[in-house]
């Protein structure tokens, strides 16, 4: 009767513990998924940022696209669109509706290559770099980018990702200590059985083994739990949201995946070996305390 009742309340334990831990590592692994979005995101924001490169109206043909090919295999540059002078036009009069060029009797809009930047250089240092440079070219009348909104997109991001990782810290240590003294708890409950295996002579690594694979199985088990939790939630805001199925791919599935099952495991078993050396330590007339 009485193994039975040690044995209910052992498996009460360790589901308390399997519990605490899947929850923290659930909201974790959705903030994990939700910074790494949110990297992307960055990135297309500053990718679309646009360098406007105006040509003179006497570039030669095969000089301007000698001058495209090369930009398009500098290091700086995503991708690059010729836009004529024709197209130009159209694109203007699409937004303003109005025959410019028939009040004008010309077209005063040049021929432009617009430049999209990668991310790592759409920042005001490496844009006035890349704006010095292609102003030297013969072909180039002008270089033109909204600096003033490059200079607050780059702010503006700067303190949404220092708040996203203030705030990822403060849960990450928050969800440790929780899922450290909900494992202590565990052990304290123990603590009878640790000092009797001590009493009897056992040995320090043999009485923290049983509690260390415990450890690293409840992890497991936990990690499996949350991760089953965080797909179904994915599946759930995809059929919601159709768009959010291009933000993630198999390689942010796999690492998301690894994440989860290390960090429940190191969790689980990092505060059971700690948890263990504080028990193991104790004299016989703590053990009330």
């Amino acid at each position: 009767m009485a193994a039975k009742s040690f044995t209910n309340k052992f498996r009460s334990t360790s589901l308390i513990t399997i519990v605490s831990i899947s929850l923290v590592l659930f909201i974790l692994g959705l903030l994990a998924l939700l910074i790494i979005d949110a990297q992307k995101i960055t990135r297309d924001v500053k990718e679309n940022a646009d360098v406007e490169v105006f040509l003179y109206e006497e570039a030669k043909d095969a000089d301007v696209a000698k001058l495209q090919k090369m930009l398009d295999a500098s290091d700086y540059v995503k991708s690059t669109a010729y836009i004529s002078k024709d197209s130009a036009a159209k694109q203007l009069q699409s937004v303003d509706k109005e025959d410019f060029i028939g009040l004008l009797g010309y077209n005063p809009l040049p021929a432009s290559i617009n430049i999209h930047v990668k991310a790592d250089y759409a920042n005001a240092d490496s844009l006035a770099v890349i704006e010095k440079t292609l102003s030297h070219f013969p072909q180039v009348k002008e270089v033109m980018y909204q600096k003033s909104l490059i200079k607050m997109m780059n702010e503006n991001l700067k303190k949404i990702t220092l708040i996203m990782l203030g705030f990822s810290i403060l849960l990450l240590l928050v969800s440790l200590t929780l899922i450290n003294n909900t494992i202590r708890l565990t052990v304290y409950s123990k603590r009878f059985l640790i000092k009797t295996m001590q009493l009897v002579g056992a040995t320090q690594a043999f009485i923290r083994r049983p509690f260390m694979w415990k450890g690293v199985r409840d992890g497991l088990v936990a990690s499996v739990v949350a991760l089953l939790m965080i797909f179904g939630v994915i599946h759930m805001a995809q059929s919601q949201l159709p768009d959010l199925t291009e933000m993630n791919d198999v390689n942010t599935y796999f690492i998301l995946t690894g994440t989860v099952l290390i960090l429940g495991i190191a969790i689980s078993l990092f505060s059971t070996y700690f948890a263990m050396r504080r028990y193991l330590r104790l004299r016989s007339d703590d053990l009330h305390y």
